[in-house]
């Protein structure tokens, strides 16, 4: 399922250009773009906005960082990964020592006592990997259902669809049940940020554009910096 899903994705990719119409220097994919955007907002303003919003009213504020930091902790070993990947041995070493303790004394990642601890967390995947690389972003790219994208960081998508390990031996039900409990879950403490966005853009689209790529490449920059730094130093904490 996931393979599949990743090399659909893919493909859209390779076919992204044909349906350019009217391209800039910043977004020459922005034909096929704003459709696609424009795709992604109306089911999100009639299926997903309304089922977080019904969520928000249930689901007390501790409880949604609970859920919040079980899967990010879930994520950790992966994280891991790709610090080792990085040539970031000690946020490899962080991410790690995440696992361990909030595993344990975060009750299966629940609460996170580690950031309390000194320890934060740090989100990476194979986009981000594939940047400290060297390898280049490509055009942004608006993906169905998944959103802001790259040419770069979408096939980091598929290489992160292809490399999850438990894909491949656990029922797909699972993984579908848990993405989207924490894609409801993600929208509902994202509503005020999103509706606030909407108010303030002249265009929603350039908007949330311009928000992803300068994160990403702020993400991609701490990266660098970490990756040529001394970060085998495994007594200092990042501060990212």
């Amino acid at each position: 399922m996931r393979i599949l899903f990743g090399l659909l994705i893919s493909l859209l990719c390779l076919a992204a250009p044909c349906f350019a119409d009217g391209p800039t220097d910043d977004d020459p994919l922005e034909g096929f773009n704003r459709p696609m955007f424009s795709f992604n907002d109306t089911v999100d303003v009639y299926v997903l906005e309304p089922v977080a919003k019904g969520w928000d009213k249930v689901v007390p504020n501790r409880v949604q960082t609970s859920i919040s930091s079980f899967f990010e902790n879930l994520r950790s070993p992966y994280d891991c990964v790709h610090g080792l990947l990085q040539a970031r041995p000690h946020q490899a070493a962080v991410s790690f020592a995440r696992f361990i303790g909030n595993t344990t004394f975060g009750l299966a990642g629940f609460f996170d006592p580690m950031s309390d601890w000194g320890l934060q967390s740090s989100s990476e995947d194979f986009g981000q990997t594939f940047a400290v690389w060297g390898i280049p972003s490509g055009p942004y790219l608006v993906l169905p259902f998944m959103g802001p994208s790259t040419i770069r960081d979408t096939a980091g998508f598929t290489a992160d669809s292809i490399s999850t390990v438990h894909g491949w031996f656990i029922p797909a039900i699972y993984p579908i049940f848990s993405t989207a409990t924490r894609t409801v879950n993600d929208r509902a403490r994202a509503l005020k940020t999103v509706r606030n966005i909407k108010e303030a853009s002249v265009d929603y689209y350039t908007a949330v554009r311009n928000g992803y790529l300068q994160r990403r490449q702020a993400q991609i920059q701490n990266r660098r910096g970490a990756a040529t730094s001394a970060d085998d130093d495994l007594y200092k904490i990042d501060e990212e």
